[in-house]
Formats: structure tokens, sequence, C-alpha cells
């Protein structure tokens, strides 16, 4: 079973980034079974969670700090969810996770991707 999270990179403050994460393997039989989370992890500090998106695709849950500037978009016929991120500022670099779980706010991340690094120049 594998997350697989692209899209990482360097984007100027203000610029813009897309991330995605795509759900395979044999154990993966249905990736509309999966909220599926973002988190990001900066140096020095702990892992914050800044969606999720339920089974649908319908409803995502946002943090405030990301609110009205990331936005995710699920496809389940690709098994794939993408975080476009817009107006980016320096304080968002970090590692970047996606996470599948039951439902939301399970607290119960079964599948995680490997992170992607964002890195946002002042």
């Amino acid at each position: 079973v594998q997350l697989q999270a692209s899209g990482g990179g360097l984007a100027p403050a203000g610029g813009s980034l897309r991330l995605s994460c795509v759900g395979s393997g044999d154990s993966f039989d249905s990736f509309d079974q999966y909220a599926i989370d973002w988190f990001r992890q900066a140096p020095g500090k702990e892992r914050e969670l800044l969606s999720c998106t339920r089974r649908s695709g319908r409803t995502t849950f946002y943090v405030d700090s990301v609110k009205g500037r990331f936005t995710v978009s699920r496809d389940n016929a690709k098994s794939s969810v993408h975080l476009q991120m817009d107006s980016l500022r320096p304080e968002d670099t970090a590692v970047y996770y996606c996470a599948a779980e039951p439902f939301c706010a399970s607290n119960d991340q079964e599948y995680w991707g490997q992170g992607t690094q964002v890195t946002v120049s002042s």
C-alpha cells in the first residue's frame, strides 16, 4: 500500500504550488473508503494537520492558517487528491505529507505518503 506525494519545490512568496497525493497498491482496494489529510512539518516544529477531505470529496475542513489560500480537490476515479497552494508565505515552508484515515477526525491515519518539500522564499 502506498500513498505517493509529489509536486513540492521552490516558490516565491505570493506564488503557488500544487501538490498531489496518489493512492496505489493491492491492499488499497478502494481509495474512496478513506478520508485524506494533508499535514506539514517545519524544522523544529510539530507536525500540523492542514486539511481533511471526506471520502466523497465534497467537503474539506481546513485549519485557519491556510483557509482561503489552500484548496483541496479530490478525484476518486484516479485515486488522487490535490492541494492547490496559493498566496504562499515563507512560513509555509515545510515537508508536506498526505495521509489516509477512515474518516475525518478519527486520528487514525492508516497510510502515509513519503513527504514532499515545499520551500517559499521571501
